[in-house]
Formats: structure tokens, sequence, C-alpha cells
């Protein structure tokens, strides 16, 4: 199971991220946790400074920006 987190302060490139992430992982079969984080200082925490930030297992894999399908097809391979 992968623990995911998408940071943002609810903007619709966030949502956008959210819907993409649940989306491809269930089209994949992934089996995942997906939490929003939403206050400024835990976003900060992770040293994003764009949203929305995606952190994968505690690891900062993207920030700013809605990511690609294939961005989020291969982390969620791994």
């Amino acid at each position: 199971m992968k623990d995911i987190k998408v940071l943002g302060t609810g903007c619709a490139n966030c949502k956008n991220t959210i819907a993409l992430i649940e989306e491809i992982a269930k089209a994949q079969g992934v089996d995942i946790t997906l939490e929003k984080v939403e206050a400024i200082q835990d976003i900060m925490s992770y040293g994003i400074m764009s949203t929305p930030g995606v952190v994968i297992d505690g690891e900062v894999v993207h920030a700013g920006g809605v990511p690609s399908r294939d961005a989020i097809k291969k982390w969620l391979m791994f």
C-alpha cells in the first residue's frame, strides 16, 4: 500500500491531482491511502513552495502544477 499526500490549499489543480491519482490507482489496482494536506505550515515542512505537491511514502515526488498521467503511473508502480 502506498501512502500518498497531496499538498495544497484546495485550488483546482490540487483537486484535479487528487482525482487523477485516485483514478489511476483504481485502474491499475494499486492500493493507496490518500490524504489531502491543506495547512500551510504542514506543506512548508516538506519544502514545497508551489502547489500542488505530492508526497509518496514520505518522499516528495512532485511540486507545482498537475502531474502527468505517465508520472503518476510511474509513481504507483514502485
